[in-house]
């Protein structure tokens, strides 16, 4: 099921897959999904929630896998992935397409007030608290403290917004 609010912004060459298991693709009010953003319900049952005010810009690919949530304002740059799932593979005498997916990690939780640069991967497992700024070109697969600037393959923290003097002390 698909619901999007009237007052989102879906650009005419997006695409958003209707789910064939149950899972719900929900859209809030006033933010913009660009020109060949793909949003697509496979390999799990979770629900893909965007809050309100997101900005989701071209050649973004959002997989539902185990779930995925944007909270308000989020800002996500060109060409990312978020995908809330995984593929097995451990087992040499099984193709990886005949293992299919691997137990979830959760999926993926992004809070109020992020910025993801273009070419991120976001996967599942990814928490990125409010605040959270991920540098271009890097790949998110864990926690990520609210307010931190992160950049890398895997991100790791480099530092905080201003503001944010107490968590400062941490890096």
């Amino acid at each position: 099921m698909i619901i999007i609010d009237p007052a989102a912004n879906i650009s005419a060459h997006a695409i958003i897959e209707d789910s064939k298991k149950g899972t719900e693709i929900r859209i809030g009010g006033g933010g913009y999904i660009d020109v060949f953003v793909l949003i697509r319900p496979v390999g799990g049952i979770g629900d893909i929630r965007i809050g309100e005010r997101c900005y989701i810009n071209c050649g973004t690919v959002i997989y539902s896998g185990n779930g995925i949530t944007l909270g308000n304002d989020v800002l996500i740059g060109p060409n990312c992935t978020l995908s809330g799932s995984n593929h097995e593979y451990r087992k040499s005498y099984e193709t990886v397409y005949d293992q299919r997916f691997a137990p979830s990690k959760g999926g993926i939780i992004i809070e109020d007030d992020v910025w993801i640069g273009s070419n991120c991967s976001i996967l599942d497992g990814a928490i990125l608290r409010k605040g959270a700024i991920i540098g271009a070109n890097s790949l998110v697969n864990k926690e990520v403290p609210p307010n931190a600037i992160c950049y890398g393959s895997p991100a790791k923290v480099v530092g905080f917004r201003q503001g944010d003097e107490e968590a400062a002390k941490y890096v």
